[in-house]
């Protein structure tokens, strides 16, 4: 096939097809996925707990959904301690690898059988086996080096399954979690869907590489592979060979001579610009993805990235700043004017507000250098979705994406705090002309409201009197914050109610069945056995409703 048509089978084959109808996510497939997940859980005897090696094994065994929450875990100090990270850090890279014949054979599949029109050389023995692909060292016919990566065979199926088995069960939660304050679940699970659907298209990988590549083309030490869009599909990534050094090795950068607090400086500062300045950034920095080449920090794995336009990148500069200065009122309306939607009619203001202040005593005792942002990001995101206040999946990310980092640059900079990094950022490139015309025009509308709020109070004042001397005043009164109190009192109150008629229920009944009333069924009057019939049932919806609603 020649190279013109080979390039034309790849972006034609599957690109029309929703991408949930690839997967056999029928109630058989899932039933099948849940029990083998379970068959798993028993086969490693969870409830006699675990070893670090133990675990890693259990997540290994479930799959690359679950090794993929390892690895995250992996570089989360507030929830596993050392041995179990470092365990699971082993996750990163370190994953069975695929027999060499079985990725010939991945290739020729995507390549319809012309993988010889493309490379002239592939080494068997694989760069990196992870829980989605695997990475072999290759040479095109150019005599370019490149790097291919191959996802594989069946694993995008695989984690469909369990994400169709998260929802699943995040449906059927949502019977048992009515309370307005809990997070929904559903919402989270769909966020994960989203970000599947992206990690597991490398078709969307190499046009992140090449944006990445052009937004950092004059950062003299951030660079990342090039791609070989030409080359790549949904599947198969072909981009730039990279031979480097990961910065988990760091007895190897000292030894190579590289100041690893230098490293993790000019890491911090970049991710910040990829932030606040790009609104483009690595979502998922671990250590297995940054390497050292040449003086040069390389990025890898450019499957999840987050994107910020510029009212969201303002937006968060805001709650940066309001967290740094624990303004609770700042601090609300960042968050509010990062909201996707709002309405004002739901949200209780009050409440919300005074969840901020609690959220930020928290950490009031701590100073800004010692303020964990990750964490508070991750509290931050919590609290937002109890008050029905909506904030984009790009939040999400960004909170993950500044834990990850934080985690892995512990042993590089001793000592460091993001929020302080990225307030620096802000002042740094912060235009002075262009933020006192900000300041002038924020204050005009300001002032603007406040006029026309004060000529609005003076035509209700007037109103008010009026209506004082003739005795037609009225007041409505509503406490606000009431609402879901009231609403368990109104449950509670309904379920006693609905008692005293069950007790009723069954006292007339056990009188009349004293009694010779006819027509009798069951030896029973039968007035007195449909009583008997509707307390019991009565009784079963309250048991019912009380286990689901707690």
């Amino acid at each position: 096939m020649p190279r013109n048509t080979l390039l034309t089978y790849f972006f034609s084959a599957g690109s029309d097809v929703d991408p949930e109808k690839r997967f056999d996510l029928s109630r058989r497939s899932r039933m099948r996925r849940l029990r083998k997940i379970t068959s798993i859980l028993r086969r490693h005897n969870i409830l006699g707990g675990f070893t670090p090696v133990e675990f890693r094994e259990l997540l290994e065994d479930m799959g690359p959904s679950f090794i993929k929450v390892g690895q995250t875990l992996s570089t989360r100090s507030e929830i596993l301690p050392k041995a179990y990270r470092d365990e699971l850090s082993k996750l990163q890279m370190q994953c069975e690898p695929l027999p060499f014949e079985d990725v010939l054979e991945a290739l020729d599949t995507f390549y319809d059988h012309h993988r010889d029109d493309v490379f002239a050389s592939i080494d068997p023995t694989p760069l990196g086996s992870a829980s989605l692909a695997q990475v072999h060292k290759a040479t095109l016919h150019n005599g370019d080096v490149v790097a291919i990566k191959v996802q594989r065979p069946g694993v995008r199926a695989t984690m469909a399954q369990d994400i169709d088995v998260m929802r699943m069960l995040a449906r059927h939660a949502s019977f048992f979690i009515r309370d307005n304050q809990m997070v929904d679940l559903r919402d989270v699970v769909e966020e994960l869907w989203q970000t599947f659907l992206e990690e597991t298209d490398f078709s969307i990988e190499a046009a992140n590489l090449a944006e990445f590549a052009r937004l950092n083309k004059d950062v003299a030490f951030i660079t990342c592979p090039k791609p070989y869009p030409e080359y790549s599909n949904e599947s198969v990534l072909v981009m730039e060979y990279v031979d480097g050094i990961s910065i988990r090795e760091t007895e190897t950068l000292r030894a190579r001579g590289y100041n690893l607090e230098e490293i993790g400086e000019k890491i911090l500062d970049n991710y910040a610009t990829q932030i606040l300045d790009h609104g483009f950034f690595h979502a998922d920095p671990h250590p297995g993805n940054i390497f050292i080449k040449d003086g040069k920090i390389v990025y890898i794995d450019l499957g999840i990235m987050g994107r910020f336009n510029a009212r969201d990148r303002a937006a968060f500069g805001k709650i940066i700043a309001a967290v740094g200065t624990q303004n609770a009122s700042k601090l609300r309306d960042a968050l509010l004017a990062f909201a996707v939607q709002k309405d004002n009619a739901e949200i209780d203001q009050g409440l919300f507000l005074a969840n901020i202040d609690l959220l930020l005593q928290d950490y009031a005792t701590c100073d800004v250098a010692d303020i964990d942002i990750g964490a508070m990001l991750t509290d931050i995101v919590s609290l937002t979705r109890q008050c029905k206040v909506t904030l984009p999946s790009s939040i999400t990310m960004v909170s993950r994406g500044i834990v990850t980092i934080e985690g892995t640059l512990t042993n590089f900079v001793g000592s460091f705090n993001i929020v302080d990094i990225i307030n620096k950022h802000i002042q740094n490139t912060r235009d002075a002309k262009a933020d006192l015309e900000d300041s002038l025009e924020e204050a005009a509308i300001h002032l603007a409201q406040a006029a026309q709020s004060m000529v609005q109070a003076a035509g209700y004042t007037g109103e008010t009197m009026r209506m004082i001397t003739r005795g037609q005043l009225k007041v409505n009164m509503e406490v606000l914050g009431s609402e879901v109190p009231l609403a368990h009192l109104g449950r509670i109150v309904n379920r006693l109610t609905i008692g005293l008629m069950i007790a009723g229920l069954f006292v007339g009944s056990s009188l009349m069945a004293q009694s010779s009333m006819e027509p009798r069924w069951l030896g029973v009057p039968v007035l007195s056995f449909f009583g008997y019939l509707g307390a019991f049932i009565l009784s079963v919806w309250v048991i019912v409703d009380i286990a689901r609603k707690k």
